[in-house]
């Protein structure tokens, strides 16, 4: 089974614009970006014409790559402090010369779409609701949606990674599965991949998992954004694989556009809670 990420994404966006226009809601999400990295801003074009698609507000604040932390803290003090302002997301990487860690603790965590504040991480940890990481979220929607059982599984986590791999086997560890989490000085990687019910891989590098890592029937999910040769590819040698996984993601059309789904239903949750709180 080919596990059709870009196909889902859009029967969630669709859902969520009949959700919004349904509730009469007015979500609104401003984005940040430093510099003119060309990923960085591909990937907020596509995040706000998500936002389009569904009907949600959208502002974008582009900097410049040599503005200080400082700035950068005082440009989302405000956009805290806009009683307008649903969701906040500062796209990274950043600019080395910037403290990451700062600028994203300095986002109130009520508007933390990314989810990768400290509060939220820890909400995530200890199983309270939250806004969960996007890419972690949109996986275990691809989980669900495509019925594949999670309890009682063995899943196994390539990549340690705050963004992803910690907190997708977080998630997949409050879904009852049994979780392994394997990272760059893990010995014999293959003796862990092999016998993954559910095998996520978010090491970043392109081809690490290859057809002899993989038990029969598992279910693959390719988290891996690598450019080889100017076209992009997973972690996951798929011509290998897909012959011995149950399900598997491809990449493109995979993770990525639930990544973005899941975004916008941060965005949408984020608004609501802020209604709850009006009234």
């Amino acid at each position: 089974m080919i596990l059709d990420g870009k196909g889902l994404s859009a029967r969630r966006l669709e859902l969520l614009k009949e959700e919004i226009q349904g509730e009469k809601l007015s979500p609104t999400l401003a984005t940040i970006i430093v510099g003119d990295d060309p990923a960085s801003q591909m990937y907020v074009r596509m995040k706000h014409r998500a936002c389009e698609q569904v009907g949600i507000h959208s502002v974008n604040i582009a900097l410049p790559g040599d503005i200080t932390t400082r700035k950068i803290l005082d440009r989302i003090k405000q956009l805290n402090e806009d009683p307008d302002i649903d969701g906040i997301l500062v796209q990274l990487p950043l600019p080395v010369s910037i403290d990451t860690d700062t600028v994203i603790a300095s986002i109130h965590p009520d508007k933390d779409v990314d989810g990768f504040h400290p509060v939220n991480m820890g909400r995530l940890m200890t199983g309270l609701s939250g806004f969960c990481p996007c890419t972690p979220k949109g996986i275990i929607t691809i989980l669900t949606e495509n019925k594949i059982p999670i309890s009682g599984k063995h899943a196994v986590v390539v990549g340690r990674s705050v963004d992803v791999g910690r907190p997708v086997a977080m998630l997949l560890l409050l879904a009852d599965a049994t979780v392994t989490i394997c990272h760059s000085k893990t010995i014999n990687l293959i003796e862990f991949t092999k016998n993954a019910d559910i095998l996520v891989s978010a090491a970043g590098r392109a081809g690490i998992i290859r057809g002899d890592m993989v038990k029969p029937g598992a279910v693959v999910i390719d988290v891996g954004t690598n450019h080889v040769n100017g076209k992009l590819c997973g972690d996951v040698e798929f011509s290998e694989v897909e012959k011995i996984a149950g399900a598997i993601t491809p990449v493109p059309g995979g993770v990525g556009p639930m990544t973005i789904a899941s975004l916008m239903e941060n965005t949408v949750m984020a608004a609501r809670n802020r209604c709850t709180h009006f009234i």
